[in-house]
């Protein structure tokens, strides 16, 4: 009877083992950014983490406007060569996957979108916006066009329309992507979006086949590094533009004050970290010599005195600076007017003042050390035959006079020698002996 139970047990065990899988992870990694090198890089960390952890499957959610076509053109690479399957989901409701999150979305094994989502728009722009000739226009598209139907004819999606967003720029709903079959699914949650795909076959970019049987898997997040989230900030045009321009009132600030040490320190660590974000994004070299040159302009405002019209040529011309900084496709990537007036106008005024400040500090005479007692008027506390005591500065020095002084007799410092002062007879008294001791 015992070997009867025990052989029942092993049965029971044998069959739980058989019917009740395992799922594994989904790692889960969240891009709500344009598309840039650190997006690329994050992206391409997370293929190889899931690679390397032999997860199920890689969940990519997805809201950008856009962005870099020669990073989307990396991560479309990434993907389509990942030994894991990766899920793109467009989520939450109210976000987009537009231009270059279009081709992302259709490069992936699963395209989703969540309820209130739109994708496409996906035509070429030339960077900073400017009208393009014909035929460089028409090569962009056909570039962008060919890489669409390459992608999108492996996945199985709809290549007529998919090309359309590229040609026609146009845009699509969830419901009009899923209809058109641009996408697989519309999906209220990353549940709902795994318990879909349950047990559905996907065919990879190499022509694989792989089951997906995800539901009620464990979806792990995996975050950007410190350093990785530290520069998707400043590649934001704006605080770049921002750091460059504090930099450089900083480095400004210490010419002036030579010796403060802060400002200068502060300058290089800010003039460092926005030539890293800038050197990422597609500058504008020549915008950069427009900033510096606004400070230029400050500078001669404050020392010509020309009433503030110098100190506006400066203002405008940073602003110039500021908006053609960043030559980039879409105006997210770019650096706003109301950011560049915000710095610009400033900036001038604390410039022109710490200006101001050290060309009068420059102009008045020296009034302490040997340098402030020279031109001093003293008055001989001791006839000068050639030596003897004068008061000067409320203090009292040797003296020595190439003529004869007597006591009581006002002097003028000529010199200074060390601590003996060169003096001679003052032929006009301008102030009383009482206000030499003030």
């Amino acid at each position: 009877m015992r070997i009867l139970s025990g052989s029942r047990m092993l049965l029971v065990a044998v069959l739980l083992c058989v019917t009740v899988p395992s799922f594994g992870e989904v790692l889960k990694i969240v891009v709500n950014d344009t598309i840039h090198p650190i997006t690329d890089e994050y992206i391409g960390r997370a293929l190889a983490e899931a690679a390397r952890s032999k997860d199920q499957a890689l969940l990519i959610e997805l809201n950008t406007p856009g962005g870099l076509v020669d990073s989307t053109r990396d991560i479309i690479e990434k993907i389509l060569a990942s030994p894991v399957p990766v899920i793109v989901y467009v989520t939450p409701s109210g976000s987009r996957a537009a231009s270059a999150g279009f081709f992302i979305l259709e490069s992936a094994d699963v395209a989703a979108m969540a309820p209130g989502t739109n994708t496409g728009a996906a035509h070429p722009v030339t960077l900073g916006g400017g009208k393009m000739d014909d035929v460089m226009k028409e090569k962009m598209e056909n570039d962008a066009a060919a890489l669409m139907r390459s992608v999108v004819s492996k996945r199985g999606r709809n290549v007529e329309v998919a090309e359309s967003t590229v040609r026609q720029s146009k845009s699509f709903t969830d419901q009009e992507a899923l209809s058109q079959k641009m996408i697989d699914y519309v999906a209220t949650s990353e549940q709902d979006l795994l318990r879909q795909m349950q047990g559905k076959t996907v065919k990879r970019f190499d022509g694989k086949t792989v089951t997906l049987n995800l539901e009620g898997a464990i979806i792990r997040p995996f975050d950007m590094t410190l350093k990785q989230r530290i520069l998707a900030f400043i590649m934001d045009p704006n605080i770049a533009f921002i750091l460059l321009a504090v930099g450089a009132l900083a480095l400004y600030a210490e010419f002036n004050h030579p010796g403060a040490v802060v400002p200068g320190t502060v300058g290089i660590v800010f003039i460092l970290l926005a030539v890293f974000a800038l050197n990422l994004l597609p500058t504008r070299f020549a915008a950069v010599v427009l900033i510096l040159a606004s400070f230029a302009l400050f500078a001669l405002d404050a020392k010509f005195a020309t009433h503030g019209v110098l100190a506006i040529g400066g203002i405008a011309t940073m602003v110039l600076g500021g908006l053609l900084l960043v030559d980039a496709p879409i105006p997210e990537m770019r650096v706003h007017l109301l950011t560049t007036l915000a710095v610009s106008i400033p900036l001038g005024g604390i410039t022109v003042f710490l200006m101001g400040i050290a060309l009068k500090a420059r102009a008045h005479k020296v009034m302490t050390g040997a340098q402030g007692l020279v031109g001093e008027v003293g008055i001989a506390q001791t006839t000068l035959t050639p030596r003897g005591k004068i008061f000067v500065h409320g203090e009292l020095w040797d003296a020595v006079s190439s003529s004869g002084v007597p006591a009581g007799q006002a002097v003028v410092v000529l010199a200074v020698d060390g601590l003996q002062l060169r003096v001679a007879p003052s032929a006009t008294v301008e102030r009383t002996p009482a206000a030499s001791t003030v």
